[in-house]
């Protein structure tokens, strides 16, 4: 039976070592519905306790290639959750303002509140890899000591992985549990997708030209996200890596993650004081002379 620790990644082991169609002895998914309702049928319940307790955050975040599906774990893992207690937060190209600041200060504005479960969509992490791979963006971020030549400094990257650890460890210290998915889909897979899109006249909306343009940098990509796995992937905060190519499994793993962090907490419903009970059998007393 696999772990769910199984999918953590270690450093040294690389991203050869998961399959992205493995979905243990599970052949579709009619045989993990049953399995996935129940798990979302306690997500929900633990999702009320966090939010009631208000004593610990979540902070879930997503990572993946074009057509990865991230959007499809949003909407389905998070299916029935209290959307008061859930916020999601899809990163696109930094804004002017943004670009004034420095790189963690909008993910910073968007951590969620204790007792809430944030979805990052696309992240920080963004910053380790699409902008090593699209020099110009680094350019944008008008950094001080900026060089033409500073996509290609080691030292530059170590230091962002190290201070991107630094915080993460941060939000742990204060009380946030920080759950970190790479979606991890194949090259074949991801075309796939693509032509689906283009195919399906429902799943026309969802082309976009950029996507199968950034398909060209797949080896880079995937070299990047190799070492940032390896440098990111820390105790407090492990990288999963979700096989992917099986929408049905990928979400089923995930799920079973999440509550299994949730039932880690300790979560509970607040304990009310006398005053509050003398006031409920009260407020009882009136209502039912009302």
């Amino acid at each position: 039976m696999v772990k769910t620790s199984d999918f953590i990644f270690k450093a040294g082991n690389g991203l050869s070592l998961f399959n992205p169609s493995f979905s243990e002895n599970y052949s579709s998914k009619k045989e993990t519905t049953p399995l996935f309702d129940e798990q979302i049928k306690t997500l929900r319940k633990l999702q009320s306790m966090l939010y009631a307790q208000a004593r610990h955050g979540v902070l879930i975040i997503l990572q993946a290639m074009d057509a990865g599906g991230k959007d499809g774990v949003i909407k389905h893992v998070m299916s029935g959750v209290n959307p008061q207690g859930c916020q999601v937060k899809s990163f696109k190209a930094p804004s002017s303002k943004e670009l004034a600041h420095d790189f963690m200060w909008r993910c910073f504005k968007a951590m969620p509140e204790r007792g809430n479960i944030g979805i990052f969509n696309r992240s920080y992490y963004e910053e380790v890899l699409i902008a090593k791979i699209h020099p110009r963006l680094l350019a944008n971020q008008n950094l001080p000591f900026y060089h033409s030549k500073l996509h290609k400094d080691q030292q530059f990257w170590n230091t962002r992985y190290q201070d991107i650890v630094n915080i993460e460890k941060y939000f742990v210290h204060n009380g946030y549990t920080v759950l970190k998915f790479f979606l991890n889909i194949s090259h074949e897979e991801q075309k796939r997708r693509f032509l689906s899109r283009i195919e399906n006249p429902e799943k026309n909306w969802k082309f976009m030209m950029s996507d199968v343009i950034e398909r060209q940098h797949w080896h880079e990509y995937q070299s990047a996200y190799k070492e940032m796995l390896e440098n990111t992937s820390h105790e407090p905060a492990p990288w999963y890596v979700i096989p992917a190519d099986k929408k049905w499994y990928m979400r089923l793993v995930i799920s079973k993650i999440i509550v299994e962090k949730l039932n880690k907490l300790d979560l509970s419903y607040p304990q009310v004081n006398d005053k509050h009970i003398e006031d409920m059998s009260k407020a009882k007393e009136m209502l039912n002379n009302e």
